[in-house]
């Protein structure tokens, strides 16, 4: 009753999953990642210990393909079961048991010298929609993870995807050091919980998550001068603040302008927010 993608990034950097189905809060359920470790996904009568249980093999040095053996083997409802793993060296494996609804399968790949995918879905309107799964996957060698598996779940979705309907979407992506303040490997943890269009409001806060929860690229930052500086602080009190640095707090703005009250630089998006331009779309 769900379709799901797990993969790791083509730069060896990240790993992720993406899931969507008629049942609600799916992310709850289906996916587990660890930044050098792997990510998996448990679905159709899914058994929840899988997510551990196959992160503990990977992390003991299993591959995806060993893992997932280990898995199933210890499993008496196996043949219900579904599952997609991925590597810390970006190997992938799918398991998809006999006694899975139709329709129902999974494929496996790789994506440069360090990337790789495994594909799965059961009660599916048909094959097509892992194949337009695959063939977006492919096609987003360019894009950022997070993207790229969001692409690779709304084409499932475009497909057909679940045969029941829509109902829940989730995404998460793992990083070293891409947590809120670098202090965790969460680069994103989204879920769409009960929705009419669930991948769509995932493609929403993936763009939320992204202006909030993501660090600024060195070529997104403009340098903050003495004139920029007095520029903040005005508009920051016409918005009712008693100073930019309030204002950055108050709006959650912490990983997209330098640190401390002074700060040596501001995101390019953020100077646009600031200054009442609301895409973003400001060139110092």
């Amino acid at each position: 009753m769900t379709f799901s993608i797990v993969a790791r990034s083509d730069d060896g950097e990240s790993w992720g999953v993406a899931v969507a189905s008629k049942f609600l809060a799916v992310g709850s359920a289906v996916p587990a990642a660890a930044a050098g470790v792997g990510a998996i996904a448990t679905q159709a009568d899914a058994n929840l210990a899988f997510k551990y249980l196959g992160l503990a093999h990977l992390d003991d040095g299993a591959t995806a393909q060993v893992a997932l053996d280990r898995l199933v083997e210890e499993d008496d409802g196996r043949e219900h079961r579904q599952v997609g793993v991925v590597d810390s060296d970006g190997n992938a494996a799918t398991w998809t048991g006999a006694e899975c609804f139709a329709w129902a399968g999974g494929t496996t790949g790789r994506s440069g010298e360090r990337g790789g995918y495994a594909i799965q879905g059961n009660i599916l309107t048909g094959p097509e929609v892992v194949q337009a799964m695959e063939r977006a996957w492919i096609a987003g060698e360019r894009t950022s993870l997070e993207r790229r598996l969001l692409a690779t779940l709304a084409a499932g979705d475009e497909a057909g995807g679940d045969s029941r309907g829509r109902q829940s979407a989730a995404l998460l992506v793992v990083r070293d050091g891409a947590g809120y303040g670098g202090h965790d490997d969460v680069a994103v943890d989204l879920r769409v919980d009960d929705h009419t269009a669930p991948v769509t409001e995932l493609a929403r806060l993936v763009d939320l998550n992204e202006l909030y929860l993501t660090a600024s690229t060195p070529e997104e930052q403009v340098p903050v001068d003495d004139a920029l500086m007095i520029e903040l602080e005005s508009l920051a009190k016409a918005e009712g603040k008693d100073s930019f640095h309030m204002w950055v707090g108050s709006e959650n703005y912490e990983m997209r302008v330098g640190p401390g009250a002074r700060p040596a630089w501001i995101d390019r998006r953020i100077l646009g927010i600031i200054r009442g331009q609301q895409d973003g779309e400001d060139h110092a």
